[in-house]
C-alpha cells in the first residue's frame, strides 16, 4: 500500500536537499547514525575543503570513508572538540539515532542562528510537519499514528557555555501547519490522479469568521507575533486582516517534505465565481489547503521548486475526486458542486456574521404568545454580511403586497442576557411604514425579511411612488375672460376676471382632500387667494379670500376692479389644510401658484410744463419739457402724433421738433427772434397748446436776452493812410441775429495785415458789443519812396460763421534814419565793412580811420548834428567823441593779442532799429620765442635710440604758436648736447608744431639726466632726458651676497624676503615687467611655501617672500633664481644654505606611566604620568603647566587619534625638581564604562603637538542596585476574566548597575524573586497565576526579563488599593546586598473603573516623562554653559600665550 500523504522512506525522511542545506550553513558535516538492529555506529565526515583538495589532485571528489565504531566510543575525536566528544558520550542507552553535526558555521549565519533560534526551528517544524506528527498533523487531541514516533532535537552549542540550547521539533506548536490544522472548522479532502501513476492528495480547511475577526492564521513570515490582543489596556482589540489576503491556497509537499517555492493559487472548481454568487467573496478567502504528491513529479536539484506539478494538475486529463470518510466519491459527482456545497455549509454553520450592538434595554411584546413575550433585548445596530443596519435607517421588506418600506424603530433579539455586543443568526426589527405622512403603522418582521439587495435609491423611489398620492399642482382657468398672465403689464383700473381652480396629484387625479389611512380621519383642502402690492416700504395685501370645494362646484374666486395704484403685484393662490390655513403637510409645502403682474398708467389726459434751463437768448435754441398725466394723476405718455403750438406777442417763435422721453415730451430747438432795444433783455409771455387733451393750454413767463454774435460792423467804410512806423486804429461793433448789440464779453476781434513781411497783429476784447482795435506801429524795412499798399483783414476769433471785413491801408516812407555804412583804410585803400563780416589783423595792432554814413528810407543822407551824435552807440569804447562823430568818423579799434580770441564790434542808433556789427580776428606775428618737448616718455635706454619725437614750436611775442614756416627756415635749426650723436638725428617740419627731431641717441654708459640744446637763429631751448638701464641680461638677489652661506634651523625662514632684481649688462637695475622668474634648488631641501614662477613688477623685481627651508641637517644646499626673456636665460649667483638643529623647537612629547595597566574601574584613580617635550636635538624644552594638557575621550570613527572637542581635560598638578618635566597625578577615571583614548597635547601658540594615543579600558564597578531598563509606569489591573485587564507586566527588563549607573553584572548569575506586597497593613494580597504571591526568575549576565505576569482570575485584593511588586536579587558572591526594585500598581475589582484609572495613570506617567525631559534639557543647557565657560578660559589662556610670543618677537 502507498504511504498516507506519500510519507514514504524511499528517498529518506530528511535527505532531500540536506547536503545543500548543510554546506549553505557551514563548511563541513559529520553524520552519525545507528539502526535499531545494528550493534555498530556508522560515521562519515564531509568537508568542502576536502572536496576542493581532491578536485585539485584530480581524485574522486565524492568518495569517502564510513567509519564503524562502538556506541559511545569517542577515542578518534581530539580533546579540542569537547562538544563532539560529549555528543558521542550521550549515545549510550539509545537503541537508534541519527545525528547531523554542522561545523564551520559561516559568519553570515552565526548571528541569525543564535538570535533567531525559535524562528528557524519553527520553519523546520513547518517543513517536516507531517513526518514529525503523522498524517493527521499536530491536531488536538493527538491522533495516534505509526509515523509520529520520530523525535528530532535541535542543539546549538556555543563556546563558553557548557549547556547547549535544545529544542524538540515535536514541542513546537506555532508553526504554520499547526495553526492551519487547529484553527480549521471543517475540512474538504480530495485526490487527483495524473497520468495514471501520479497521485496528489489534497486537504482544504475552512477558517470561519468568529466574534468580529477572521480566524485565518496570519503569515508568521510577515507577522512576528500572533497575539491579537490590544497593546494597551483598552477593552477591545480589532482584527481587520483580510483572511488569506493575496496568498495562494495550496502549499505543496513532495514525499512528505515541503517544497517551499511552489504554491498554487487555486483550481477552476474551487475558485470564486466571477459572475453571480450566493456567498460573499470573503468565504472563498477563508480557505487554506495542502497538496501531497508522490515521487512521480519532478523537483529541482535543490528540492525548492516543482518542475511540472501545476501544469499537470491543470491538464484536462487530470481527474479530481472527493474523499469522504476515507473513501472516494463516485466520479459522476462533480467536485465543483461538492466544493460549493461544502463551503456553503461552512458559511451557514461556522460563520457568525450578524453582530448586534448598542444594547439599550429589555422589552416585553404582549402581541406574541405568552412563551415568546419576554425577554427581548433591544439593540440600536446590526452588522450583517458587511452591511450595517441602524435604528432610523430605511429598509425594504421582501415578500409583501403591496410593497412595504419603513424606518427601523428598534432591533430586537430574543433573550435577556445580551447586555453587551453579541453575535447571532436571527432576530426581529420593529418598522414604521413610510411615508409617515400616509401611514402610522408599526410592524415587527424577522431579520431574514430585510431586502439586503435594496439600495437607498430603490427605497427612495418606492417612497416617492407612495408620496405621489399627495397634492402636486393646481389647474387654473379664467371662465369669464380678463385673464392675468405672468409678468403682464396692465393699465390702471383694468378688471381681473373670475378664477376657477382644480387640485391634482402626481398621477393627474383631481383631489379635494388628503389621502391616508382611515384612522387618520378626513383632511379637506381649501384654496386661499391673495393680491399683494410690492412697494418701497414693504409688501401690502390688497385682497384676500378663501374658497372651499363643493359637491357641484369647483374652487371659485369672483372678479376684482379696484386695482388702480401703480406698481408690481403678485396674485398668490395657495392650497391650505382645513380652516387652519396651514400651507405645509408632513413637513412639505402644499401646491401653490403665483402670477406676477404690473399696473401701469392709463392714456394721457393733461399736461404741465417742467423745469426750464436758462438763460434764453435771441437766436439761441432752447428746450421746453411737457409732462403728461392720466385721469388718476399717474404719469402717462402722450400720443405719438401730438404737435404742440407755441405763441408769444413781439417774438417770432419756431421749433425744430419734439422728442418723447418716458412720460415727458421735450420741444427741441425753439428759436425766438425780435428787437430788444437794450443789452439787459426783455420779458415775454408764451402760450403752449396741446390739441386733443381735456386740459390743453398752459402759459409760461420767459425773459429774452441778446443772442450770440452774428455780424461784424466797422464805422470806417474807406481805406486809411499811415506813415511807416505808426499804428493804425479801427472802431468795431458785434450784432446778434436780430441786429441787437451782443453782450458776449469773451469775444476777441483780431486784425491781420498783408502786403509786406513782419507786420504786427492787432487784438482786442469786445465788451457790450463795441471795441477799438489798434496795436503796434506798422514798419516795413527798406520801404521805397512810393510807399506800400497793405490789406487789413478783420475777423472775430472762434466765430467762423461771422464774415470777416477787409480794408486797404496805404503805408508811406518814413523820414527817420534807416541804414548805416562803415569804412576803414587797408593798405591805403578805403574798404567798406559789411554787416556781420570778419576782419583779420596782426595780433596787438589797430584798425584806424573808421568813417560812417546814415540815410533814411528814401536813401537821403541824414544830417549829423550834436543831438543826433548822442544817439550813436559803440561797444569798443564807453563814449564817442562828438566832434569826431560830427565829421562822420569813429574811434580806432584795438586788435586782440591772442590768436584764439575774436573781438565783436557793434554800432547802433538809439530809438531806432539801425545797427551794424562785425568781428575782428588776430593772426600771429614774427617768431620771438621757442618751446621744445618730448612727444612720449623722456626716458632713453642705454645703447638704444629715443623711440619718440622731439617737438619744436616757434611763437610770436604774445605767445601765439607759429605752425607754418618757410622751407628755407629748417637750416636755422641747430642741435647740441654732451655725448649727443648728431649724425643719427633727423630734422623736419611738424604737422602740429613748427619742427620735429628724431633719432636722438647718447654715447654715455651711465644712467642719469642729460640735456639737449635746440636753437633757432638767436632763440634757444633745452630738452631734458633720463638715461635708464638697458635690456635685462642678468639677475641680482637683493639683500644676499653672491655665494653667501646662510645658516638656519629646520623649517626656519631665511630671514629676508627672496627679492630678485633684473639688471642690464652694465649691472644697472632694469624695470622691465612681466619677466617670468623661478627658483631652482637642490632636491635635498624643501622650500615653504613652495615657490611658483613669479613675474617681475614695474620695478623689474620678483618677490618670492620669506621662504622657510627644511631638509636634512648638516648639508649645504644651493638656491639659484632663473629668468626667461625670449630665448635668453637670465641667471644670478647662487645662495648656499646649511641647516642646523634647533634646540628651541618642540618635536615630540615623551610620556612615562607610573603603572602599566590596560584597565581600570570607573571612578578609580588614573596612573601618574610624567610628561616632557623634546626638541630637535633631543633636549628637553622648558614648558609651562598651561601649555600641556591631558585629554581623555571615547574614540569614534572620526576621532581616533585626535581628541574629541568635548574630551575631558586634565592639567599637571604636581611639581618636580626636573626641569621641563610635568606630572599628572591624582586624576579620577571617568564614571562611564567604556574604552577610552588618552593623548597629551602641547600648545605654545606656535607649535602644537600630540603624543601617541594610549588606550585604556574603564570597566564597571561592583553592582550596588537593581534597576529597570525602561520606566515601568504604574500598571492598573483588575481580577476580571479578561487577560489584558489582569496583565501586570507585559515585558520588563531589569539589570544590575554600579553606583555610576553602569551595567555591572556581566559575570553575575543567579535568581530574582518577584513578590506582591502591600506598603500598608492589608490582609487581601493579590495572587499571580497559580495562586502564588511569589515567583523566581533566572538571572543571566546580570540581566533578567519579566514577561507576561498575570494576576489570578478572581484574585483577592482591595478595590483601589496600591500594591508593590518587589523584585529582589538573590545572587551569592556579591560584596554588598542589592536593594530591591519595586513596581507600584493599582488594583480594582471593577474593570470599567480599572480602564479609567489606567488612562489617568498613563497621563500621569506621560506628564512625569515630560517633566524629566525638561529637567534633562535644563541640565544639558547648564552643561553647555559650563563647556562654554571652559572654552572661554582656554581661549583667554591661548590669547595670553600669543601675546607673550608676540612680545618675544618684538612685534607687540
Amino acid at each position: 500500500m502507498d504511504a498516507p500523504l506519500s510519507l514514504n522512506s524511499e528517498i529518506s525522511f530528511f535527505g532531500v536537499g540536506g547536503k545543500q542545506a548543510i554546506f549553505f550553513i557551514g563548511s563541513s558535516t559529520r553524520m552519525i547514525t545507528k539502526a535499531i538492529d545494528s550493534k555498530d555506529v556508522h560515521e562519515i565526515t564531509l568537508s568542502s575543503e576536502e572536496f576542493e583538495k581532491r578536485e585539485k589532485n584530480k581524485e574522486s571528489i565524492y568518495k569517502g570513508f564510513i567509519k564503524n565504531r562502538k556506541q559511545g566510543d569517542f577515542s578518534h575525536i581530539s580533546n579540542d572538540e569537547e562538544i563532539l566528544r560529549k555528543l558521542i558520550h550521550e549515545e549510550d542507552g539509545k537503541d537508534s539515532f541519527t545525528a547531523v553535526v554542522i561545523q564551520g558555521i559561516s559568519t553570515n549565519h552565526i548571528s541569525y542562528l543564535k538570535n533567531h533560534l525559535k524562528v528557524w526551528t519553527r520553519q523546520l517544524a513547518h517543513i517536516y510537519h507531517y513526518y514529525i506528527h503523522g498524517p493527521s498533523g499536530n491536531a488536538l487531541p493527538k491522533v495516534p499514528s505509526p509515523m509520529n514516533d520520530i523525535n528530532i532535537e535541535i542543539k546549538v552549542f556555543t563556546k563558553g557555555q557548557p549547556t547547549p540550547r535544545v529544542i524538540n521539533l515535536q514541542d513546537i506548536d506555532n508553526d504554520m501547519q499547526t495553526q492551519y490544522i487547529r484553527k480549521a472548522a471543517s475540512t474538504f479532502q480530495f485526490k487527483a490522479t495524473v497520468e495514471g501513476t501520479g497521485f496528489v492528495e489534497g486537504v482544504m480547511r475552512y477558517h470561519p469568521f468568529l466574534y468580529e475577526k477572521e480566524t485565518f492564521p496570519p503569515d508568521l513570515n510577515d507577522f512576528m507575533t500572533t497575539d491579537n490582543e490590544a497593546d494597551d489596556e483598552s477593552d477591545y482589540g480589532l482584527d481587520v486582516r483580510p483572511a488569506r489576503g493575496k496568498r495562494p491556497i495550496f502549499e505543496c509537499y513532495w514525499n512528505g517534505r515541503l517544497i517551499p517555492y511552489t504554491t498554487i493559487d487555486d483550481f477552476d472548481w474551487c475558485s470564486c465565481p466571477k459572475k453571480s454568487r450566493v456567498l460573499p467573496l470573503q468565504c472563498y478567502n477563508r480557505v487554506s489547503g495542502v497538496l501531497f504528491t508522490n515521487d512521480k513529479f519532478q523537483v529541482t536539484t535543490n528540492k525548492l521548486t516543482f518542475q511540472d506539478l501545476e501544469i499537470k494538475l491543470r491538464d484536462r486529463s487530470t481527474v479530481f475526486s472527493r474523499i469522504s470518510c476515507g473513501f472516494k466519491v463516485q466520479r459522476t459527482i462533480d467536485i465543483g458542486k461538492e466544493f460549493s456545497t461544502w463551503i456553503k455549509e461552512c458559511y451557514e454553520k461556522c460563520d457568525k456574521q450578524i453582530k448586534f450592538s448598542g444594547f439599550s434595554g429589555v422589552c416585553t411584546r404582549p402581541e406574541l404568545a405568552k412563551t415568546r413575550q419576554s425577554p427581548w433585548s433591544v439593540f440600536n445596530q446590526i452588522d450583517w454580511d458587511g452591511k450595517t443596519f441602524k435604528t432610523g435607517q430605511q429598509v425594504k421588506i421582501i415578500r409583501t403586497t403591496p410593497v412595504f418600506v419603513g424606518t427601523i424603530h428598534r432591533i430586537m433579539l430574543y433573550g435577556g442576557d445580551h447586555e453587551d455586543n453579541c453575535f447571532a443568526t436571527g432576530g426581529e426589527i420593529e418598522v414604521s411604514q413610510e411615508p409617515k405622512s400616509l401611514y402610522e403603522d408599526l410592524k415587527c418582521v424577522p431579520l431574514s425579511k430585510i431586502d439586503r439587495a435594496a439600495t437607498p435609491k430603490m427605497i427612495k423611489k418606492l417612497i416617492e411612488d407612495e408620496e405621489a398620492k399627495l397634492p402636486l399642482n393646481m389647474v387654473i382657468s379664467w371662465p369669464e375672460g380678463d385673464e392675468v398672465t405672468p409678468n403682464e403689464i396692465r393699465p390702471a383700473g383694468k378688471t381681473i376676471g373670475d378664477i376657477q381652480i382644480e387640485i391634482i396629484n402626481k398621477k393627474g387625479e383631481m383631489i379635494s382632500k388628503l389621502p391616508g389611512s382611515i384612522s387618520m380621519g378626513p383632511r379637506k383642502l381649501f384654496v386661499e387667494l391673495k393680491v399683494i402690492l410690492h412697494g418701497t416700504q414693504g409688501n401690502k395685501i390688497i385682497n384676500s379670500h378663501i374658497s372651499q370645494h363643493g359637491k357641484n362646484w369647483p374652487y371659485w374666486f369672483k372678479r376684482m376692479e379696484n386695482i388702480r395704484q401703480l406698481g408690481r403685484y403678485t396674485l398668490m393662490l395657495n392650497v391650505v389644510l382645513n380652516e387652519s390655513g396651514n400651507t405645509k403637510f408632513a413637513g412639505k409645502p402644499l401646491p401653490s401658484h403665483t402670477i406676477d403682474f404690473t399696473i401701469t398708467e392709463a392714456a394721457a389726459a393733461k399736461f404741465s410744463i417742467g423745469m426750464l434751463e436758462g438763460p434764453f437768448c435771441i437766436g439761441v435754441p432752447f428746450d421746453i419739457p411737457l409732462e403728461f398725466q392720466d385721469e388718476f394723476n399717474n404719469a402717462s405718455k402722450p400720443a405719438t402724433e401730438t404737435r404742440p403750438i407755441i405763441e408769444a406777442s413781439g417774438l417770432a417763435i419756431s421749433y425744430g421738433g419734439a422728442i418723447l422721453k418716458g412720460n415727458t415730451l421735450i420741444l427741441r430747438n425753439i428759436i425766438a427772434k425780435g428787437s430788444l432795444g437794450t443789452t439787459t433783455g426783455k420779458s415775454f409771455s408764451l402760450n403752449i397748446t396741446v390739441p386733443g387733451l381735456q386740459e390743453d393750454t398752459n402759459t409760461l413767463k420767459i425773459r429774452m436776452l441778446p443772442g450770440y454774435p452774428y455780424t461784424l460792423m466797422i464805422s470806417d467804410e474807406v481805406g486809411l493812410s499811415v506813415e511807416n512806423g505808426t499804428p493804425c486804429v479801427f472802431d468795431v461793433q458785434l450784432l446778434d441775429l436780430s441786429g441787437n448789440l451782443t453782450n458776449q464779453s469773451k469775444a476777441t476781434i483780431m486784425c491781420k495785415f498783408s502786403g509786406e513781411e513782419n507786420l504786427p497783429v492787432y487784438k482786442c476784447d469786445c465788451f457790450n458789443g463795441q471795441a477799438r482795435l489798434t496795436g503796434d506801429a506798422l514798419f516795413v524795412k527798406d520801404l521805397n519812396t512810393a510807399g506800400s499798399e497793405l490789406l487789413a483783414n478783420i475777423e472775430v476769433q472762434g466765430y467762423k460763421d461771422i464774415k470777416a471785413i477787409k480794408r486797404k491801408v496805404l503805408l508811406s516812407p518814413s523820414t527817420q534814419a534807416s541804414t548805416m555804412q562803415l569804412y576803414y583804410l587797408k593798405d591805403n585803400e578805403r574798404v567798406e565793412i559789411i554787416d556781420d563780416s570778419e576782419i583779420t589783423k596782426h595780433a596787438g595792432g589797430k584798425i584806424e580811420n573808421l568813417e560812417f554814413e546814415i540815410k533814411d528810407e528814401a536813401g537821403r543822407k541824414v544830417d549829423i548834428t550834436q543831438n543826433f551824435v548822442s544817439k550813436i552807440k559803440v561797444n569798443w569804447t564807453q563814449k564817442v567823441d562828438k566832434d569826431l562823430a560830427c565829421k562822420n568818423r569813429l574811434p580806432d579799434i584795438k586788435v586782440p593779442n591772442i590768436v584764439s580770441d575774436t573781438k565783436y564790434c557793434h554800432i547802433s542808433l538809439a530809438q531806432t532799429t539801425v545797427s551794424l556789427s562785425f568781428h575782428i580776428r588776430s593772426i600771429h606775428g614774427k617768431p620771438a620765442q621757442i618751446r621744445c618737448w618730448c612727444k612720449g616718455d623722456s626716458q632713453i635706454k642705454l645703447g638704444e635710440k629715443y623711440f619718440s619725437q622731439i617737438l619744436v614750436m616757434l611763437m610770436d611775442e604774445f605767445g601765439n604758436d607759429i605752425v607754418k614756416m618757410p622751407r628755407d627756415s629748417l637750416k636755422d635749426l641747430a642741435l647740441s648736447g654732451d655725448g649727443l650723436l648728431l649724425e643719427e638725428t633727423i630734422r623736419g617740419f611738424g604737422q602740429a608744431c613748427t619742427f620735429d627731431v628724431e633719432g636722438i641717441q647718447f654715447s654715455s654708459t651711465t644712467i642719469g639726466a642729460k640735456e639737449m640744446c635746440v636753437k633757432y637763429k638767436d632763440i634757444t631751448c633745452y630738452v631734458r632726458f633720463e638715461l635708464i638701464a638697458g635690456p635685462p641680461r642678468k639677475l641680482s638677489i637683493l639683500g644676499f651676497l653672491p655665494n653667501e652661506v646662510v645658516s638656519i634651523h629646520n623649517d626656519a625662514s631665511l630671514g629676508k624676503p627672496m627679492l630678485v632684481q633684473l639688471v642690464d649688462e652694465w649691472d644697472n637695475p632694469s624695470s622691465q615687467a612681466d619677466i617670468k622668474i623661478q627658483l631652482a634648488k637642490d632636491p635635498g631641501i624643501r622650500l615653504s611655501p613652495a615657490p611658483t614662477p613669479v613675474k617681475t613688477d614695474a620695478k623689474g623685481q620678483a618677490n618670492f617672500g620669506k621662504l622657510s627651508v627644511s631638509g636634512k641637517r648638516g648639508g649645504v644646499y644651493d638656491i639659484q633664481p632663473k629668468g626667461f626673456l625670449g630665448r635668453y636665460v637670465l641667471v644670478s649667483p647662487k645662495i648656499k644654505v646649511t641647516i642646523t638643529a634647533d634646540s628651541t623647537k618642540p618635536v615630540k612629547i615623551n610620556v612615562e606611566r607610573s603603572v602599566e595597566t590596560d584597565w581600570l574601574l570607573v571612578g578609580s584613580q588614573l596612573p601618574d604620568f610624567k610628561v616632557s617635550v623634546l626638541a630637535e636635538d633631543d633636549s628637553r624644552i622648558a614648558v609651562k603647566g598651561s601649555q600641556i594638557i591631558m585629554k581623555i575621550w571615547i574614540p569614534t570613527d572620526q576621532y581616533k587619534t585626535l581628541p574629541h572637542p568635548k574630551a575631558f581635560g586634565y592639567e599637571p598638578n604636581k611639581k618636580t625638581s626636573e626641569e621641563g618635566v610635568l606630572i599628572f597625578s591624582g586624576n579620577k577615571a571617568p564614571v562611564n564604562a567604556a574604552t577610552y583614548h588618552i593623548v597629551f597635547e602641547y600648545n605654545n601658540s606656535i607649535h602644537r603637538l600630540h603624543s601617541t594615543v594610549a588606550a585604556i579600558d574603564v570597566r564597571p564597578s561592583y553592582p550596588v542596585k537593581l534597576v529597570s531598563m525602561m520606566p515601568p509606569g504604574t500598571p492598573t489591573v483588575s481580577n476580571t476574566q479578561k487577560s489584558s485587564a489582569r496583565s501586570l507586566i507585559r515585558s520588563l527588563q531589569l539589570e544590575l548597575r554600579d553606583q555610576y549607573d553602569n551595567a555591572a553584572g556581566l559575570d553575575v548569575t543567579g535568581k530574582v524573586s518577584v513578590e506582591i506586597m502591600c506598603s500598608k497593613k492589608c490582609t487581601e494580597i493579590p495572587q499571580l497565576i497559580g495562586g502564588t504571591r511569589k515567583i523566581e526568575v533566572q538571572m543571566t549576565k546580570g540581566k533578567v526579563v519579566l514577561q507576561n505576569l498575570l494576576l489570578q482570575e478572581n484574585s483577592p485584593g482591595r478595590d483601589g488599593q496600591e500594591y508593590l511588586l518587589r523584585c529582589t536579587a538573590a545572587t551569592p558572591g556579591l560584596r554588598n546586598a542589592i536593594p530591591p526594585f519595586d513596581v507600584t500598581f493599582l488594583f480594582y475589582n471593577d474593570s470599567k473603573k480599572q480602564s479609567q484609572m489606567a488612562a489617568l495613570t498613563r497621563e500621569r506617567d506621560s506628564l512625569r516623562k515630560t517633566v524629566n525631559t525638561y529637567k534633562s534639557l535644563f541640565q544639558t543647557a547648564q552643561e553647555l554653559a559650563t563647556e562654554l565657560r571652559i572654552a572661554v578660559n582656554d581661549t583667554a589662556r591661548e590669547k595670553a600665550n600669543l601675546q607673550e610670543a608676540l612680545k618675544k618677537t618684538k612685534y607687540c
